[in-house]
């Protein structure tokens, strides 16, 4: 398995460093991008992309987006425009190759743009505390021929991921990554999954396109590495995928995009292209405000990640933390989610735990209060959203 696995990196790398120089048709996967953000990337980046999804249109003004497996750098310059000056963009990859490209194409966009938002490093997507270039340069004043030498070197590794991690705990906004997960072994993909939860700030999301297969990909096929450079041996079931994103704690996962027609077929087994759309930010005490909320439909009930039934129509008691994920305006709840707050608020420092579990109605009384007993005209609610 250890042979099989140092050729499954040694035809990853080499395929990518010639798809860096002359483009690989095999490699390609159709995507339609918005055209104007095209204009200002070099044709050669625009040539030797190899994505199979479009996981800038999950990015908002002012990010800081990290692009997994950047590659020739596309995703990274249509971020850096939808970002603005006020956002920041790091591409991470392992290909000096691709690395190259991308860093020689740089300048003329950012002269383009009138700004400069865009940084590429060397590392694994899998290990972004470790920075690669660090440890290029620690092996070139200290070649590792001994087993002290060797030891010297980890050493170094491990301060280098405590001291001056590539990429810091909980300092992004959004994670995008365009057919690159696929790439990693499977021993590699719980770690790459506690990475990218790792350095996601708490309210922050991923958008992931990636190739997935319909069913278990055999032995015999993961053995194979150049499958395994295709996009076909490591790709996922599709609904191992979904699951490997709420284990990793990740909430409001959402199939955003699913091909129809399968890219390829190996063996009977269908490949296409996925892009999924996670949130981070459901961690923490669970505390009774009084707030209740009401979804909207069209299910008769629908349960979320925490396992928090919602009943259509019906006003269920939630926690703060509930309530605050299932009405952010840019969360993945908040257009089937009516909420509801209590007349008079509970202080944060008041409240009192609140168990999340199954079912739980809210009863009116305990958002307006017991002794509420107010009466209104019905003209007083002539508003532009109210009843005349």
């Amino acid at each position: 398995m250890t042979n099989t696995m140092t050729n499954v990196e040694q035809s990853v790398r080499s395929t990518y460093s010639l798809a860096a120089l002359q483009r690989q048709e095999s490699l390609c996967c159709p995507v339609t991008y918005d055209p104007k953000y095209l204009k200002v990337i070099p044709q050669e980046v625009l040539d030797r992309d190899y994505g199979c999804g479009d996981p800038s249109q999950f990015i908002r003004p002012g990010d800081t987006v990290l692009d997994l497996g950047s590659g020739g750098g596309k995703i990274c310059f249509i971020a850096a425009q939808v970002v603005g000056p006020t956002g920041r963009v790091i591409g991470v990859d392992m290909n000096d190759d691709m690395l190259a490209l991308a860093i020689q194409s740089k300048p003329a966009v950012s002269t383009a743009l009138g700004y400069d938002n865009i940084e590429f490093r060397k590392a694994l997507i899998q290990d972004l505390q470790l920075d690669l270039s660090d440890t290029e340069a620690f092996l070139r004043n200290h070649p590792v021929a001994s087993i002290p030498e060797f030891q010297s070197l980890q050493a170094h590794q491990e301060q280098q991921r405590r001291q001056r991690p590539l990429v810091a705990d909980e300092s992004v906004d959004v994670i995008v990554s365009n057919c690159v997960l696929n790439l990693v072994q499977p021993g590699d993909k719980a770690r790459l999954f506690a990475e990218m939860f790792r350095v996601l700030r708490m309210g922050g999301r991923v958008a992931i396109s990636d190739i997935v297969s319909d069913e278990d990909v055999p032995q015999e096929v993961q053995n194979d590495p150049e499958l395994w450079s295709g996009c076909i041996s490591g790709a996922w079931r599709e609904d191992a995928f979904a699951e490997a994103f709420e284990r990793a704690g990740f909430f409001g996962i959402q199939l955003a995009k699913r091909d129809s027609v399968p890219w390829r077929t190996v063996k009977g087994i269908e490949f296409r292209s996925v892009t999924i759309v996670a949130h981070k930010g459901k961690q923490g005490p669970c505390l009774e405000r009084n707030q209740a909320l009401i979804y909207a439909g069209p299910w008769k009930q629908v349960v979320d990640d925490d396992g928090h039934v919602f009943v259509r129509g019906k006003r269920m008691a939630v926690c703060d933390k509930t309530f605050r994920i299932m009405t952010h305006k840019n969360g993945p709840y908040a257009k089937d989610i009516f909420g509801i707050e209590p007349r008079k608020e509970v202080p944060v420092t008041e409240a009192k735990s609140f168990s999340c579990k199954g079912i739980a109605f809210r009863d009116p009384r305990q958002s307006k209060g017991l002794d509420y007993d107010a009466t209104m005209d019905g003209s007083s609610s002539c508003t532009t959203d109210g009843c005349c």
